[in-house]
């Protein structure tokens, strides 16, 4: 199973998967190293004997990881690597381009820390691109998402101030499952004590959070961006219920998971049923884009959304 690399090679690589991913067991180092558990083992022991700590923890969340205090060497990029991680900074945080911007400042460091030849092309990369921020993304607070990773890894509850967008803000317990990020926002997967109910909260208009002493156990067959879209549509202030005169299979595609969930209620009629917090933006931008005849059967607020947008298409449509 050893593939021709020297041992010094494979030791140094074992140092660089602990270090990107503390609890890797024996048997995921074998994977990773293509060597048996037996040679992964020694490549460990290789670490150690240089003065690494290398701890082994045992149990069910246990492997390898790196004792506190490691003085690991300093990281070395291609040229290649480093302008794929401007790009991606810029890409996700356009205000990254300024250097007072706190992740702009971050980046700084970075490229400092780059050698000459590739801290050169990946400062002038961030010097001449220019980045148009995405409207619909949204900066959440690093503190509040330090707390919240750190207690989804550890596996325990968190207290959290939350507002939405019409400013109502309520506390509320929940058990963090996972943080994702989608189309430039910041979830947080959760079940909620207060609905007790799978909730999704935007990060960024989590006002604070504290952990709990409480510990809990997340779903063992947890997707956590197959769980998102599923509960994006779920649990909102108003029910919506939509039925749209045409099969299920032509409505279908035109459906995003954040409308909710379209069901066939007959061979020429399906039913869309979900929930909004904004019935105008879900009547003016999503169901507009569905080209097939509808009707809204619930709840009032979107009817009466529908029928704004309906009014306003019909006098632009008029010539006299």
């Amino acid at each position: 199973m050893e593939n021709p690399s020297s041992p010094t090679s494979r030791a140094l690589r074992t140092l660089e998967i602990l270090q990107a991913r503390p609890g890797t067991t024996a048997e995921q180092l074998a994977t990773q190293l293509g060597v048996t558990e037996r040679a992964a083992r020694r490549y460990v022991g290789i670490l150690r004997e240089a003065g690494i700590p290398v701890e082994s923890i045992r149990g069910p969340y246990g492997g390898y990881r790196l004792g506190r205090g490691t003085r690991l060497p300093p990281v070395v990029f291609t040229e290649e690597q480093a302008l794929g991680l401007v790009m991606a900074v810029l890409d996700g945080q356009p205000a990254a381009i300024d250097a007072d911007d706190l992740v702009g400042s971050a980046l700084s460091k970075v490229i400092r820390a780059l050698p000459e030849r590739i801290g050169r092309q990946a400062a002038a990369l961030r010097a001449y691109a220019s980045a148009a921020p995405d409207r619909r993304a949204a900066r959440a607070d690093p503190a509040v998402m330090s707390t919240l990773v750190a207690a989804v890894a550890e596996h325990r509850r968190v207290a959290v101030t939350y507002a939405n967008e019409t400013g109502d803000q309520w506390d509320a317990e929940a058990d963090p499952w996972a943080v994702v990020v989608r189309f430039g926002r910041w979830y947080l997967l959760c079940h909620s004590h207060r609905a007790d109910a799978i909730r999704t909260y935007r990060i960024d208009r989590i006002r604070a959070a504290r952990q709990l002493p409480q510990r809990f156990v997340p779903p063992a067959d947890l997707d956590p961006v197959a769980a998102l879209e599923q509960n994006l549509a779920t649990g909102w202030k108003y029910p919506t219920r939509i039925v749209f005169h045409a099969p299920h299979a032509q409505v279908a595609p035109w459906i995003r998971p954040t409308m909710g969930r379209l069901e066939p209620s007959g061979p020429q009629e399906c039913v869309l049923i979900g929930s909004t917090t904004n019935t105008r933006m879900y009547a003016q931008e999503w169901l507009p884009a569905v080209p097939y005849p509808f009707t809204v059967v619930e709840c009032p607020e979107l009817r009466e959304a529908v029928a704004e947008v309906a009014a306003r298409f019909a006098a632009a449509a008029r010539t006299d």
